[in-house]
């Protein structure tokens, strides 16, 4: 009877064994679970409140004008997505309104491996880099409605319809005081289409709602 307890009992520990042992399998097979953010971190953007003074001396327009414009940018928060680190946080004094170097995906990056991505433009009036070559009328157009006179559709996160009721004056005075920027060459990088793989890092902005339970 001792012999058959025994036998029972090894019988009874290999059963145990085989069973951890399938459970250890089936855990590391088992596929883990997707998680959208797992390549995103949480970032704290800056607010850009500050703008850089003005040339009036190399400029055609006036003071009150350029003053007027340099009122209106930093109202329009025109820093916290052009200014190359604002975005991510550690904004860069020395280009400011000169564009960045971090994208804004304008597709969910959640739904999205390669979402469609605009890098904020450097708006100093730099030849190569800024718009210097700009005209006033391109640069008026491109406030108010979000597009250039080279292009039908609005671009995609330029918070045109915010601005939409701007009157001509103050767009005007926008377009003078970055006209009247020192040029800051600083050329960032090209924007891609929904699909394509992003040349550089890109953040998202979002209104998610939680759905009914």
């Amino acid at each position: 009877m001792l012999e058959i307890d025994k036998s029972l009992k090894s019988i009874a520990v290999g059963v145990i064994m085989l069973t951890v042992a399938a459970c250890q399998v089936a855990t590391e097979e088992a596929p883990q679970a997707w998680n959208p953010l797992d390549d995103f971190e949480v970032l704290d953007p800056a607010s850009i409140f500050a703008t850089p003074e003005p040339s009036p001396e190399n400029s055609t327009y006036s003071t009150e004008q350029l003053s007027r414009g340099r009122y209106l940018v930093g109202l329009l928060g025109c820093g916290s997505c052009h200014t190359d680190g604002a975005l991510v946080g550690d904004p860069d004094p020395g280009r400011l309104l000169a564009g960045s170097s971090t994208g804004i995906a304008y597709t969910n990056p959640l739904q999205d491996s390669n979402p469609g991505v605009v890098y904020p433009a450097n708006l100093t009036p730099d030849l190569e880099t800024g718009l210097g070559s700009w005209t006033m009328e391109r640069l008026i157009t491109m406030i108010r409605v979000g597009t250039t006179e080279h292009s039908a559709s609005s671009l995609p996160v330029m918070p045109w319809p915010a601005y939409a009721s701007i009157t001509r004056e103050d767009a005007l005075s926008i377009a003078a005081y970055l006209k009247s920027l020192p040029p800051v060459r600083h050329a960032v990088p090209a924007n891609v289409n929904r699909g394509q793989p992003a040349p550089a890092p890109y953040v998202h902005f979002g209104v998610y709602q939680s759905r009914p339970r």
